[in-house]
């Protein structure tokens, strides 16, 4: 069935495509009747998922990763689908309009997205404010990045902006300096720059009451000293783990023609070409680490072979984006059930 209605809203234009079905199940959710239905058709419940990570509980190990839900719109409607956690954001501390349309594109070939929405969103204050009125019974992390404006000398700034703002209102955090679609934001990767960013922001934390977990989002296309400097920084400020990866800057081995793909032009590609590089950092940082830290594995996650191998390379939890868009909402009670189907067997 899903299929069917994928083949009709992929002739439409993908950003107006999201907003729409989004707020179509946003208003279905509003209709108690309908809640219910939606829940029992796509909720998925087995005491074998639970996972305790970063001293938080989660009722199931699929997430759904930033970029999304980027203003903590859909809380509830994306609860009602069965997502045991979900992150939001980007979020910046100015409100900012991102790159000029059309600036999200499918690749129905390859199963995959290109992206350079560029961190387009609301503010933090306005994020903030709507997550303070939003209840919720599920764990919520914040993406934080920086403004476009801002010079990456400064970028500590606004990162330490977007902690206090989202303090009280997320369960966890996520630096973000690793999008390709803001100019000279993954520079901020190096060791230095990363260094200021992450001790600023662990700083804040411990002067806290209540510590919250610091994760940081890294990109596909790090070399192997990019990865050995990260881990060792991580050690350093106590990061409580990785999100592995971001999108790719590649476009390497793709069954989209290349006369396409050079139209579509510059962007982060996301989906099933990812799902292969993607386990290999998420087994890499296992590896060098030896578990002691926890990574939540994103790219290429469509189905619960696709998950089970990415728990197989040492990952805590795993964050789906691009798999929703081809799945559809049944995606995580899809991967929940072979889940448990396979701790069972």
């Amino acid at each position: 069935m899903y299929s069917l209605i994928r083949n009709l809203l992929f002739n439409f234009d993908p950003e107006a495509v999201h907003y729409f079905a989004m707020n179509s199940l946003k208003r279905a959710s509003n209709i108690s009747v309908l809640q219910k239905m939606i829940a029992k058709n796509f909720h998925f419940e087995h005491s074998s998922l639970h996972k305790q990570v970063f001293g938080l509980p989660f009722r199931n190990p699929v997430g759904f990763g930033a970029g999304f839900d980027k203003n903590a719109l859909y809380l509830k409607e994306l609860e009602a689908i069965g997502f045991g956690f979900i992150e939001i954001g980007t979020v910046t501390p100015l409100p900012q309009p991102g790159n000029d349309k059309p600036r999200l594109f499918r690749l129905p070939k390859d199963e995959a997205i290109i992206n350079r929405m560029g961190f387009n969103n609301n503010g933090v204050k306005a994020v903030a404010a709507r997550l303070r009125a939003t209840k919720r019974n599920i764990i919520v992390g914040g993406n934080i990045g920086k403004n476009k404006a801002t010079p990456n000398d400064d970028a500590w700034k606004d990162y330490e902006i977007c902690m206090n703002e989202l303090f009280d209102c997320v369960d966890y955090f996520v630096v973000n300096v690793s999008s390709p679609n803001t100019p000279g934001l993954r520079e901020l990767q190096e060791k230095s720059s990363l260094r200021k960013i992450l001790s600023q922001l662990q700083n804040i934390n411990q002067g806290r009451m209540n510590t919250k977990p610091l994760l940081l989002k890294i990109a596909p296309d790090l070399t192997v000293g990019q990865l050995d400097d990260i881990i060792e920084l991580a050690h350093e400020v106590k990061l409580n783990g990785l999100v592995a990866t971001n999108t790719t800057i590649s476009r390497e081995n793709l069954q989209t023609g290349s006369e396409v793909v050079s139209k579509i032009g510059q962007g982060g590609l996301s989906g099933k070409p990812l799902r292969q590089k993607s386990t290999q950092i998420v087994q890499y940082i296992v590896k060098q680490t030896g578990g002691a830290l926890p990574v939540i594995a994103s790219g290429g996650i469509f189905t619960g072979d696709d998950a089970s191998e990415k728990f197989a390379a040492g990952a805590s939890l795993i964050q789906v984006w691009t798999g929703f868009i081809y799945e559809g909402p049944a995606i995580v009670k899809n991967i929940c059930t072979e889940l448990a189907a396979k701790k069972q067997a």
